[in-house]
C-alpha cells in the first residue's frame, strides 16, 4: 500500500505531541503556541472558579482547561474555544435543531427537516419522515463524534428501526430528522470572516492491491494511522457495522480486492471512527468558503469554530452545499495532522485572534516544548486545581549532543551535569547508552555557553567520573524544557552486552522450539489417512503443472 506523506507544521511534530491525545491534542496545540510566544500558561481542573461560568462538556479530566496571559489581558480556553465565544452561542451550537433555525434565518442552506422533543411519540417522527421523502438522516439533537447518527435511511421499515435504536437503545430522546443529502463531507474552520483551514472527512476505507485480503488491508491502514499523532487513537475498529457494510457491498473480510479498488467500510465520516482527514484548504471553492463564513456569523457570539458542510459535486456550485452542523468547540487534530495534504496552523490563528500583539512572533522554527504529563501531574493527583507552566526560553535556541566515553555511568556524575546545566539556564537530558557511553543533549539561548559545556566533562571531580573522550554534533530534534536524567540503559557496557547475548540465546531457543513443533505437525499430516488417500490427486496435479510448464516454454514469444 503506497503511503502519501503529509506536510506537517515544523513546530508541531509527532514527537512533541506524543503525550497529548484526542481532545487534549487540540488544547495542547493552542496552549503550546501561546506559551512559545511568551504568554503565561496555566492549566486548571473544572473546579476552578475561573470556569464556573463557562459551558464545559463531559467529565473533562485535566488537560482541556487553560488560560493564557499577556501583560494586558488574560483569556480562558476550553480546548479550542476561547472566552470570546459566548455561552449562548455554545448552547445554540450544541442543539442541532436550534442551529438549523439560526442558519435558515441567515439564508444559509441547510437540509430540510426538524427536531423532535423527548415527549414526542415515535410515530410522530415516522409520519413526518415519510412526508419529507426518502432517503433520510436521523441524529441526536445534542450528540457528538457521530454517535447515534443514522444516514441514508431508504424505507419506512429502516426508519422505524433507526428511531427505536437511537431513542430507546442509545437513549437519545431528542432527535432531528432531515433529508439525506448525497455528497462529500467537509470540516471548515472559520475565525470571523476568514477560513483558516478545510479538510475532507472521508469515511473509513481501504484500497485494494490485488494481494491482501480486506482484513489485512485494514491492518495495513491502521499501521499507517499509528504513525499519525491524531489518528493514532482513531484506528479502524472491526465491528458489526463494518461487517454489515462490507456484506452490502458484496465483500467479506477474506475478499481480495483488485489493485486500486476503493472500498468504504462505513458511511459515517467521523475521524474518530476511522475516517480520513484530507486537507483541501487551497482547493475549496470560494463560494463554499463564503457559506462557511456566513454560517459562523449567523449565530450571535460565535466568533470562531468548525462548520460541517456536505457538497454534492454533481450540482451547480450555487446549489451544491448544505451546512449540517456548527462546532463551537471544534476538534482540530484532523487538520493539524491530515492523512494527505498540508497541516494548517489553526493554533496560530487562534492566538492571533485573542492576542494580536503577538502576531509578529514566528514560532515555525521553534522546537522547544513542555512535558504535558509532568505539567498536569498536580491536577491529576488532585494536589491542586491550577498549575503554571515554567516560561518558554526567550530567543533562538542552540542545541548540541555530546557523546562521552569513559567511567561515566555514576548517578552522582549525572546529577552534577544536570545542576551545571540548570545553573546556566540550559535544558536537555542525559541517557546511558548500551555501548558503554552516555549521551548528553544541551540547549540554551546562549550559544557560547552551549559550546563551552563541553569543557565541563574534563572539569568533573575525579570521584564522580573519569572522562576519556568527548565527541559533539548539532542536535536538531525537539527540546523539552527542564533537564531529565533517563534511566534507560542505566547499566554498565559489559552488562548491556551480556544481557543482549542472553536475550538472543533465549530468542534462538524459542525459534528452535517452534521449528521442532512445526516439524512434528508436518509429520502428523504426512502420516495421516487423509494425506495418504489424496496422494494420487497430488501426483496428477504435479503432472499437469509439469506438462503446462513445458508447453509454455516451447511456445513462441508474442509481442
Amino acid at each position: 500500500m503506497k503511503e502519501e506523506t503529509p506536510i506537517c507544521l515544523p513546530q508541531l511534530t509527532n514527537d512533541i505531541v506524543t503525550s497529548a491525545r484526542k481532545t487534549r491534542l487540540c488544547a495542547y496545540a493552542v496552549a503550546l503556541e501561546g506559551w512559545r510566544r511568551g504568554l503565561k500558561l496555566k492549566w486548571y481542573t473544572k473546579d476552578s472558579e475561573h470556569f464556573k461560568d463557562m459551558i464545559v462538556f463531559g467529565v473533562n479530566p485535566p488537560g482541556r482547561l487553560f488560560s493564557l496571559s499577556s501583560d494586558e489581558r488574560t483569556h480562558y480556553f476550553f480546548r479550542t474555544r476561547g472566552d470570546k465565544v459566548t455561552n449562548e452561542a455554545v448552547r445554540i451550537g450544541s442543539e442541532k435543531d436550534e442551529t438549523k433555525i439560526w442558519l435558515e434565518k441567515a439564508g444559509v442552506p441547510v437540509p430540510l427537516g426538524r427536531g423532535f422533543l423527548e415527549e414526542n411519540e415515535d410515530e410522530d417522527i415516522v409520519k413526518y419522515g415519510i412526508t419529507l421523502g426518502f432517503p433520510l438522516v436521523l441524529k441526536p439533537t445534542n450528540g457528538s463524534l457521530g454517535n447515534g447518527v443514522i444516514t441514508n435511511i431508504r424505507s419506512e421499515q429502516e426508519l422505524r428501526k433507526a428511531v427505536n435504536y437511537v431513542r430507546h437503545e442509545l437513549e437519545y430522546r431528542e432527535v432531528i430528522i432531515e433529508q439525506y443529502v448525497a455528497g462529500e463531507e467537509y470540516r471548515v474552520y472559520v475565525i470571523e470572516d476568514s477560513v483558516i483551514a478545510a479538510y475532507n472527512r472521508v469515511p473509513a476505507n481501504i484500497i485494494g492491491d490485488g494481494v491482501h485480503t480486506v482484513a489485512e488491508l485494514i491492518d495495513l491502514k491502521n499501521n499507517q494511522r499509528k504513525k499519525n499523532a491524531r489518528l493514532f487513537s482513531c484506528l479502524i475498529e472491526m465491528d458489526v457495522e463494518i461487517i454489515e457494510f462490507l456484506q452490502s457491498a458484496g465483500y467479506d473480510l477474506q475478499s481480495v480486492p483488485q489493485k486500486g479498488e476503493l472500498i468504504y467500510l462505513r458511511q459515517k465520516t467521523n475521524v474518530s471512527s476511522g475516517g480520513d482527514p484530507i486537507d483541501v484548504t487551497d482547493d475549496l471553492p470560494e463560494e463554499i468558503k463564503d457559506i462557511a463564513i456566513r454560517a459562523i456569523n449567523a449565530v450571535p457570539g460565535l466568533y470562531h469554530g468548525g462548520v460541517d458542510i456536505i457538497i454534492n459535486p454533481d450540482k451547480p456550485i450555487e446549489q451544491a452545499a448544505v451546512v449540517i452542523e456548527l462546532n463551537p468547540t471544534a476538534q482540530i487534530g484532523g487538520i493539524l495532522f491530515p492523512l494527505k495534504g498540508k497541516s494548517r496552523d489553526i493554533p496560530g490563528a487562534i492566538i492571533d485572534y485573542y492576542f494580536p500583539e503577538t502576531k509578529g512572533i514566528d514560532t515555525r522554527g521553534s522546537k522547544v516544548y513542555f512535558d504535558f504529563i509532568t505539567a498536569l501531574e498536580p491536577l491529576e493527583n488532585r494536589s491542586g486545581i491550577e498549575v503554571e507552566v515554567a516560561p518558554a526560553p526567550k530567543g533562538e535556541l542552540y542545541s548540541k549532543k555530546y557523546t562521552v566515553n569513559g567511567t561515566v555511568h555514576r548517578y552522582s556524575f549525572h546529577q552534577w551535569l544536570k545542576q551545571q546545566a540548570l545553573d546556566k539556564n540550559m535544558h536537555g537530558f542525559i541517557k546511558n547508552s548500551m555501548y558503554g557511553n552516555i549521551e548528553v543533549v544541551i540547549a540554551g539561548t546562549d550559544k557560547h555557553e552551549v559550546n563551552n559545556y563541553k569543557n565541563l566533562f574534563y572539569e568533573v571531580p575525579k570521584k564522580k567520573a573519569k572522562v576519556q573522550k568527548v565527541s559533539e554534533e548539532i542536535w536538531k530534534e525537539p527540546i523539552k524544557i527542564g533537564f531529565e536524567i533517563s534511566e534507560k540503559y542505566k547499566i554498565s557496557s559489559l552488562k548491556s552486552v551480556d544481557t543482549a547475548i542472553k536475550k538472543m540465546e533465549k530468542d534462538l531457543k524459542d525459534i528452535n522450539k517452534q521449528i521442532i513443533k512445526t516439524e512434528k505437525e508436518n509429520r502428523k499430516i504426512v502420516e495421516s489417512n487423509s494425506w495418504k488417500y489424496t496422494r494420487i490427486i497430488r501426483k496428477i496435479g504435479d503432472l499437469i503443472k509439469r506438462v503446462t510448464g513445458t508447453r509454455k516454454k516451447s511456445s513462441p514469444d508474442v509481442n
